[in-house]
């Protein structure tokens, strides 16, 4: 097994979606773990305090996930919510916006 990464799907950073972005993270948390479980046997100084600081980012790294995904959730939610409580207002909106974009791409 190597712990080469290729990144071939590297998007522009506006189009890169949180969805993306918490995969990516949930990835990088299992190869780390992976990674601490290969090295159990080494129990040098170095190795020790490297280890330590490796599972304290993936501790963080898996907080940052789940708050992640909570918060896409609950944003997926608020705009479901909103978009039923106010359909005609969501259309109109959608229909503003669509056209505002319209006439600034038709000026160049």
């Amino acid at each position: 097994m190597t712990m080469e990464t290729y990144f071939h799907n590297i998007e522009e950073p506006a189009k890169i979606s949180r969805e993306k972005v918490a995969e990516d993270l949930r990835v990088l948390i299992r190869d780390a773990e992976e990674l601490l479980k290969a090295g159990v046997g080494d129990t040098s100084g170095k190795t020790a305090e490297i280890k330590a600081r490796l599972q304290a980012s993936v501790d963080k790294a898996k907080a940052t996930a789940t708050q992640l995904e909570d918060r896409a959730l609950a944003g997926a939610k608020a705009a479901d919510r909103l978009i039923r409580d106010h359909p005609y207002e969501s259309i109109g909106a959608s229909f503003g916006v669509g056209l505002l974009f319209g006439l600034l791409l038709g000026r160049r």
